[in-house]
């Protein structure tokens, strides 16, 4: 018998290795989320500066529309893009088992010790396959309020429609106050997560290509 006909057993290590970080279609709806965000945050600070209810403005070189028309055209636009492609992600997440085995468990005590760590700079990203449990809250928060986002707005854009919605939101005027919010939060969310990519740049060509570069 002809002993090199026999293949190896197959390593379940490198043949976990293989597949990718991040699969195409959380890829495509990652930077779809992003464009969407980044559209509705500085058409949305357009909006704001038509009708501000804290004394300050938003400088206009940052905002898009260049007229309250034209920003409300742009929001309305990207709201479908988040609403579409934000139901898709969840969707799949929840159907692959992707959403519980990447976002859960997450414990207080987890996510303590995972800050600390952090903040001495003792955190590992050795294995961009497992988020460690401050990323886990943080993405989790992140669907959350881009939930809050969507349904503050739907009373903003349809308020007559949605009376029961205005009312769990204390009314119109509150519903812009937690719009506001809600949205300076990712706002925030995007600062912090743009600085962990400065210092970690390899997530960002694993979100680009699936796969983490070869370590040299």
């Amino acid at each position: 018998m002809n002993s090199s006909a026999i293949a190896p057993p197959a390593d379940p290590a490198a043949a976990s290795d293989r597949r990718p970080i991040h699969p195409l279609w959380m890829r495509i709806t990652h930077w779809l989320n992003a464009l969407a965000v980044l559209i509705l945050a500085t058409s949305g600070w357009r909006i704001y500066d038509a009708s501000p209810f804290f004394p300050f403005t938003i400088p206009t070189v940052i905002t898009l529309g260049g007229w309250l028309g034209g920003a409300l055209q742009w929001h309305f636009a990207a709201m479908w893009l988040l609403v579409f492609n934000g139901l898709v992600y969840l969707a799949i997440n929840i159907a692959s088992g992707r959403l519980a085995r990447k976002f859960f468990p997450v414990t207080p005590r987890g996510v303590w010790h995972d800050a600390l760590a952090a903040l001495k700079g003792q955190l590992s990203h050795a294995d961009p396959r497992h988020y460690n449990s401050v990323q886990k809250l943080a993405y989790l928060f992140v669907m959350l309020d881009l939930i809050v986002i969507v349904l503050s707005g739907l009373v903003l854009w349809k308020s007559v429609q949605f009376p029961v919605l205005r009312e769990l939101m204390g009314g119109y005027e509150f519903a812009r106050r937690i719009h506001f919010f809600a949205m300076a939060a990712i706002v925030a969310f995007v600062a912090v997560h743009l600085v962990m990519v400065a210092l970690v740049p390899r997530t960002l060509l694993t979100m680009i290509r699936g796969r983490a570069p070869k370590a040299r």
